[in-house]
């Protein structure tokens, strides 16, 4: 008798499923006894676990790494830029420092557009008047002052050292350092940095920032009011006004890290600890899971048609919500008791069809915010079990590809994260309203999502990823593997992955992500595809075996991944 179509389906996805678990291609995660360390740059990784050693805790590890990145890894590692950091104490207390940008005083919600009304093209996303305030030194001086443990020279020195003496450049650096050669000569200032003579550097030649350096030893000296106030305040504000944009001392005065609650939610009996708002990671997170735990993901097999189906539209209907609903909370009145309630998750779930895509245009109007891909996350956890996830960023590839001058410290350009004229596309392509417009002193929606998962109050996974939008699924989906697929964490960080945001109404498709006959399966059923997305770089570490519930080697209580994505990355444990 013929199976019908349905069954061939199943057959098909157990299948790939079987393949994939018996013929995996990764390699096996990294272990540790005492602490791991995952990072964007093997040499931020190595000064993460140095500190460890040292008898730092993870808040202290993080700070440390955190100033490395700004050196090593300027793409995104900063001074000059913003993020967010989720801890989770071994006592099992659990917070979240948001040092997100801000717009500056002098900001208005019509600073980019000409006299007709029409947005001026690179004006929100080159030079200086698409900088906003930065908050990273805020940050980290935050999280040391309450949840530190060692003096602040000792985690300055590694970053001063690789500033002032230099390092020797590997091709994972110079693929990062090219994609912006041309825009770096615009700028003198990052020219006479990141150029060797108006031409790109080469792989073995050493890099060299004395003014960083500086400027890093400062802050060493002084804390956040070595960066925010005096010379190296006085010089970035110089360097904006001198450059057409309006940053002011008052700016960097007002700048204050904040301390939230973090977003918890349950997910088969797990607590996924995430990022709130002004992020919008953690949220869309939850509500995505409290959709999917509805529906038996592990029985009908990894990547099925049927799986897929439910996670594309759950991905839809999340986005939509946090399109339309979610902002600054100083700003917005973000309604988190409905989004995150399991009960209007089923009453979604209750709306999504078997074998029927939806239609994006057809279910409600929304807004999305986005943040550029190039941001980095990196993930610590020390041997009493603190954890740390960061997600920080310059917004695109070295911000606004501006630095100010006589400091070292490249800007960035998350101004272009606001809504710059309700109705257009951003940069990015998404469209954006009016929660997220431009208003002096409010943070930009961001999709940055550093989660620790938890159960019984201890730490079980640690992760997180650059990416934009992308950020949220490609957590969401890791999860998934880790928790539903029963992957080990280097598989679930390397496993093929897809995306939908609702609008626009594609989902974009790594290679390998889904089989041909699954593909023609969901078109079948209305799902459209486009191209892969831009790669991440998830950072994720795994407490108590490779895989949940599966044996230990050794006395390694710690499993660390680097997304091989990108080549600069490290996971190291001791």
């Amino acid at each position: 008798m013929k199976l019908d179509l349905l069954s061939k389906y199943f057959l098909t996805a157990t299948f790939v499923f079987f393949q994939l678990n018996t013929h995996a291609a990764s390699q096996a995660p990294v272990a540790g006894e005492n602490g791991m360390v995952v990072t964007a740059h093997h040499l931020a990784t190595h000064v993460g676990i140095d500190i460890l050693k040292a008898g730092g805790n993870a808040v202290d590890a993080a700070i440390a790494v955190g100033y490395t990145l700004a050196v090593v890894y300027p793409a995104a590692g900063n001074l000059g830029g913003g993020g967010f950091m989720t801890i989770l104490l071994a006592d099992g207390r659990k917070t979240f420092l948001d040092f997100r940008e801000k717009a500056p005083l002098a900001a208005s919600a019509s600073m980019y557009l000409d006299r007709e009304g029409n947005v001026v093209p690179g004006l929100s996303t080159s030079g200086h008047l698409a900088v906003a305030v930065p908050g990273t030194v805020s940050g980290m001086e935050a999280a040391l002052s309450k949840y530190g443990t060692m003096n602040r020279a000792q985690l300055l020195s590694p970053a001063i050292k690789f500033a002032h003496e230099g390092f020797v450049l590997e091709q994972g650096d110079i693929d990062m350092l090219t994609t912006a050669t041309d825009s770096l000569k615009r700028d003198p200032a990052s020219a006479s940095i990141f150029l060797n003579n108006g031409e790109p550097l080469k792989v073995g030649d050493k890099l060299v920032q004395k003014d960083l350096a500086k400027t890093l030893r400062r802050i060493s000296d002084k804390g956040a009011e070595g960066f925010y106030k005096g010379r190296i305040g006085a010089a970035i504000v110089k360097s904006s006004w001198s450059g057409g944009g309006i940053l002011m001392q008052a700016d960097l005065d007002r700048y204050q890290t904040r301390e939230l609650e973090p977003i918890v939610c349950n997910y088969r009996g797990y607590d996924i600890v995430s990022a709130p708002p002004p992020s919008s990671g953690g949220v869309a997170l939850c509500e995505m899971l409290n959709i999917l735990e509805g529906f038996p993901l592990k029985e009908l097999g990894f990547r099925s048609a049927q799986g897929v189906q439910y996670q594309i539209e759950a991905m839809r209907h999340a986005f939509i919500d946090r399109n339309t609903y979610l902002g600054d909370p100083d700003f917005v009145d973000n309604p988190l008791g409905l989004l995150l309630d399991k009960d209007y998750a089923a009453q979604i779930r209750e709306l999504i069809a078997a074998d029927n895509a939806s239609l994006s245009s057809e279910i409600m109007p929304g807004f999305p915010p986005r943040e550029g891909s190039n941001t980095t996350h990196y993930s610590i956890i020390d041997k009493s079990g603190n954890a740390v996830s960061v997600t920080y960023t310059l917004n695109d590839w070295f911000g606004a590809k501006v630095t100010a001058a006589g400091t070292g410290v490249l800007l960035n350009n998350e101004m272009d994260d606001f809504t710059i004229k309700i109705g257009e596309p951003n940069l990015y392509g998404l469209v954006q309203g009016e929660s997220n417009a431009i208003k002096p002193g409010k943070r930009p929606l961001s999709s940055m999502s550093p989660t620790i998962v938890t159960k019984d109050g201890q730490p079980v996974m640690v992760l997180g990823t650059p990416g934009g939008s992308r950020i949220i699924t490609t957590v969401l989906l890791t999860l998934l593997n880790v928790i539903d697929y029963g992957m080990n964490v280097q598989e679930a960080v390397d496993a093929p992955r897809f995306h939908q945001q609702w609008l626009p109404d594609v989902t974009n498709v790594e290679p390998f992500a889904l089989s041909p006959d699954t593909l023609i399966i969901l078109e079948n059923w209305g799902q459209k595809f486009g191209d892969p997305p831009p790669a991440n770089q998830v950072a994720a570490i795994l407490v108590g075996a490779p895989r949940l519930g599966g044996i230990p080697a050794g006395r390694n209580r710690y499993y660390g991944a680097i997304d091989p994505r990108r080549n600069s990355g490290l996971a190291l444990g001791y």
